[in-house]
Parts: structure tokens; sequence; C-alpha cells
């Protein structure tokens, strides 16, 4: 059975389409509520997959939310040992900063229902590769982008932002974008972010849901197919039991912020 360990950040955003594709696979999966639980009480190379899930903060806000510092020196441990990772929105940008990619503001908000680009390396994931060629519109809520990080492949696009998702080493993917989106989480978003949505341009809740209407199922569809094709690829490898056993012999829990940076 493998170990799933999902990072989460606000309850609202959770693993949507990604948790069938998980119990189908028979997998175990625990939740680490970021902000609640401790970084030093869970080795990063414990588990077979990390999902690091989304949120209304920014990766570059340590000063605001001092946990961040942790998250990102937690994730890079386990990036640099080449495990299976997959970070969405947030996720993506925390995945970045570990790889020492800059995060910063955007220029503006991409928020609603749009296609994606190829990227340079598009190719090089061929179930990505497929979703981007249907031009079927997916889920954007944000407002930070990055920088690529050294040594990423550049996998899509958007007409908005250069950078929407990126895979690292051979078993790390980061996206902007949010194929784990499903249509009966709209509610919640909106809920959850009411005041952003009122405050910015061009942006409605009309939209919003007449948008995810037109076009949420299929994206739902496509995406799904998509995640499942990239975690069956990884589940297929050797995992994480020999490197927590190298982690726990070369860092004691209590010298995680030392890790190399």
């Amino acid at each position: 059975m493998k170990s799933v360990l999902v990072l989460r950040h606000v309850a609202f955003e959770g693993l949507g389409g990604i948790l069938p594709i998980l119990e189908r696979q028979g997998c175990r999966i625990q939740y680490f509520d970021v902000g609640v639980d401790s970084f030093f009480d869970v080795s990063p190379l414990n588990n077979d997959l990390v999902i690091v899930l989304g949120g209304p903060i920014s990766a570059y806000e340590a000063d605001k939310y001092p946990f961040l510092t942790a998250e990102i020196t937690w994730l890079r441990a386990r990036i640099v040992d080449d495990l299976p990772t997959l970070g969405i929105g947030l996720g993506a940008q925390l995945i970045a900063a570990a790889l020492h990619a800059r995060v910063y503001p955007g220029e503006a908000k991409e928020i609603g229902w749009a296609p994606l680009s190829k990227g340079v390396d598009s190719t090089s994931l061929p179930a990505l590769n497929q979703m981007i060629e249907t031009q079927t519109p997916v889920l954007h809520w944000h407002g930070d982008t990055f920088d690529l990080p050294v040594g990423a492949r550049h996998l899509a696009g958007s007409d908005k932002y250069t950078n929407q998702a990126f895979a690292w080493g051979s078993h790390c993917l980061a996206l902007q974008f949010h194929p784990e989106f499903n249509p009966k989480m709209l509610e919640q978003w909106l809920i959850a972010r009411a005041l952003e949505v009122a405050t910015t341009k061009d942006i409605s809740l009309d939209r919003l849901r007449n948008d995810t209407a037109r076009y949420g199922e299929r994206a739902k569809k496509i995406a799904e197919l998509f995640l499942r094709d990239w975690l069956e690829d990884i589940f297929d490898l050797p995992m994480a039991s020999m490197s927590s056993k190298i982690f726990r012999a070369k860092v004691g829990k209590s010298k995680l912020g030392l890790l190399p940076t």
C-alpha cells in the first residue's frame, strides 16, 4: 500500500478529483494541516508521495506566516532526493521556492477558466501535453507567479503567465493551475474567496458559476486522466523506504532547520 501525505493549507482546497484516483490505487492518505501540525514531527522522506495543495497566501510571506520557512526547507529536503512530489497552486509556488526560484506578485490576478499553452518541454510529459492540445479551459486562481527553477522542464503556460507548470528531476511536478478542481467545490471556493472575487476586475460570481457550468465537467474528466497517468507512472517506482532510512541516519528531526539551503 502506497502512503500519501497531503499538505493542506485550508480546508476548502482539498484533493478534489485526485482523491478517487488515490482511493482506486489503494493508497493510505494522511493529511498534514499546515500551520497546525509541526514539520519537525514528520520526515520529508517517509511517504511514497507528497501532495502540496493551494491556499490564499503567498510563498514569500514568511514574515507574516513563519511556518512557510519550515515548509520550504522540508520540501527542499524531499525534492533534492527526487522523491515523488506534486504541488498545486500555492504548492507549485512553494516547490519553486524550495528550488531557489523567485516567487513574486504577478501583474494581474488570473481567476477563472482559460486553456493552457504548450511549454518548451511539454512533450516530455505526454499526458499533460495531450491535455494542453485539447485546449480545454482549466481553472486558474492566483495572483502570484514564479521564475522557472534552474534545471526545471517548462511544461505549460497561459495567455497571462509564462509559467503554469514545470517538472524537476524525475518525480516532481508543479502545477499553478487547478487540475484537482471538481465543480462541486465551486460554492465553497466562492464563499472562502468572497472578498477577492468582489475586488478583482472583470470577475464576478455569475461569470465563475456560468463558466464552471460550461467547462467544469469536461475539464475534470480530462484532468483526471492526466493525473491518473502521472500517478500510475510514479507508483511503478521504488520510492520512500530506503530514502527515509538515509534521512534518519543523516538528520534528526531536531536538526531539520539546518538542512542545506
